[in-house]
């Protein structure tokens, strides 16, 4: 009776180790880090990487230098008229040379014209003012480059991938969807990094023109301020 026992508890053991066995094991999601993603875009990722880099140290730099010149320059007019009405012209293009403004820059050339007709000093000023704005939009003409150029290498990455998951499998033989699908999105890394390189550099040049034109039409204002100045009587 014992012996009987053990051998059904024995049979449905086996029974049960069977059926565990035949129940399918769902493999644990591959996980990638951001530098691994990175990584499978293969070598035209070194130039895309540059591009970004540079737009960035690009928008850096004009930022810091939009914002300098954008700063206040109330106090500075002010004090410039002031010396002039005092017959300080000396004082008035020392001030203007320890200010590091375009508008500064401006005046100063206009002060040193004082005494000439005032058509000769407004052109003088916009020569200045030309230069100054040249300034400004140094390095502009990069990010636009960079926001053309960075999604073509994207897209240059993705079809040399393609071509070669193709002769791979002209090699292999094996053109099963899993074969196809693991090689291509591993490519699209590429394009997708490409796109938002433009798209950042894209941005950072528009918002920088908007911030330009801003200093600019303040530099324009100033300056025939500066010359209705000069055109008051006893001027």
């Amino acid at each position: 009776m014992m012996l009987s026992i053990l051998l059904q508890a024995t049979q449905v053991v086996d029974t049960v180790n069977s059926a565990v066995s035949s129940i399918p094991v769902v493999a644990k999601p591959t996980e990638m880090s951001l530098w691994d993603v990175v990584l499978k875009g293969g070598p035209i990722m070194i130039p895309i990487g540059i591009l970004f880099a540079v737009a960035i140290f690009i928008f850096i730099e004009r930022y810091i230098t939009v914002r300098n010149a954008s700063a206040s320059e109330g106090d500075f007019m002010n004090n410039i008229k002031d010396l002039i009405e005092a017959d300080k012209i000396d004082k008035a293009l020392s001030l203007c040379k320890k200010n590091n403004l375009p508008i500064a820059r401006m005046v100063e050339k206009g002060i040193k014209r004082i005494g000439r007709p005032i058509k000769e000093i407004e052109e003088s000023i916009e020569i200045v003012g030309k230069f100054e704005v040249y300034e400004l939009e140094k390095g502009l003409p990069i990010l636009a480059v960079i926001a053309g150029i960075a999604p073509m290498f994207g897209f240059l990455g993705t079809i040399l991938g393609v071509i070669k998951i193709f002769f791979d499998i002209s090699q292999t033989s094996d053109v099963s969807i899993g074969a196809v699908s693991s090689g291509l999105y591993v490519k699209m890394v590429s394009s997708a990094s490409g796109l938002i390189v433009g798209i950042l550099a894209y941005v950072f040049y528009n918002w920088l023109n908007i911030k330009i034109g801003k200093a600019v039409n303040k530099m324009e204002r100033n300056a025939m301020n500066f010359i209705d100045f000069l055109q008051e009587p006893n001027k």
